[in-house]
């Protein structure tokens, strides 16, 4: 993607708001940075398992400091503390929050100030596989899409009976069980169960950027490096005009350290100049 930004935009002024739209009966609440102008791309960055907005505001600032119209916001019932979208974390699986994800796309894509068919979905952890499935259902308006350490794990972790803090059987999976703090449903794990990841998410023609870091305990490198490979055969076979690209940061764990941050912005920045 070409730099359509100019050079002083970084030095333009970005406007702070609240914003908030509709899922249904629930109501998602986020924050939008808005740079000047009109008909500008637009970037959503989605938060990770029991996170919120918070954890990812600094890549929404970043990308409006290169000319998106960015939005971070809290997922209905995906945060343990100091989410504000509505939602009971018992009823929160991969799939609603793709759900969430999408209402707040045709929030912004009725923004008179954003291009609606120039979108760019970011997430991390969980957030990077609800914005992998949901770029592959959008994709004729999604044209970039950013996954820090993505947790395409999650169905193979389901099967395992084992995810992340909690244990259980996969043949018999409780109505409700506890993950740490969060307390799960049944949902969150038959949402995904049967699912294979990469093949849900291969058919997704945009550009992508995968940021993995080669120390994660929690969401094995080797995960990306198959998505990778999944975006890259299928676009080769299909003929599709874009780029996937894989970057590794050594010795980084499951959510970046502040100087470990500062390279995979700097990835991020190299993908969109």
């Amino acid at each position: 993607m070409k730099n359509i930004f100019g050079r002083n935009s970084a030095d333009k002024k970005i406007e702070k708001s609240l914003f908030s739209c509709k899922r249904g009966d629930l109501t998602v609440r986020g924050t939008e940075y808005r740079p000047q102008g009109d008909n500008l791309p637009a970037a959503i960055v989605c938060h990770g398992f029991m996170a919120f907005q918070d954890t990812v505001r600094q890549y929404a600032k970043a990308l409006a400091k290169l000319g998106y119209v960015s939005y971070c916001f809290d997922f209905c019932g995906g945060s343990v503390i100091r989410g504000k979208s509505d939602g009971d974390t018992a009823e929160m699986s991969v799939l609603t929050e793709v759900e969430d994800l999408e209402a707040v796309i045709e929030y912004v894509k009725g923004k008179e100030y954003t291009d609606s068919e120039n979108i760019l979905l970011m997430g991390c952890s969980q957030g990077g596989f609800v914005s992998a499935l949901t770029a592959v259902k959008h994709r004729e308006e999604v044209k970039n899409l950013i996954l820090f350490y993505p947790a395409l794990c999650i169905p193979d972790d389901a099967r395992a009976g084992k995810m992340m803090l909690a244990k259980f059987d996969p043949k018999n999976v409780p109505e409700r069980f506890r993950c740490g703090p969060m307390v799960l449903g049944r949902r969150y794990v038959e949402d995904v169960i049967h699912m294979d990841p990469f093949e849900e998410i291969k058919d997704y023609s945009g550009d992508v950027l995968i940021v993995h870091g080669t120390k994660d305990k929690i969401v094995n490198f080797s995960y990306s490096q198959m998505a990778y490979e999944s975006y890259f055969e299928t676009g080769k076979e299909k003929g599709y005009n874009s780029k996937a690209v894989l970057k590794f940061i050594e010795g980084a764990g499951h959510g970046f350290l502040k100087h470990q941050d500062k390279i995979a912005v700097e990835y991020l920045k190299e993908f969109l100049g």
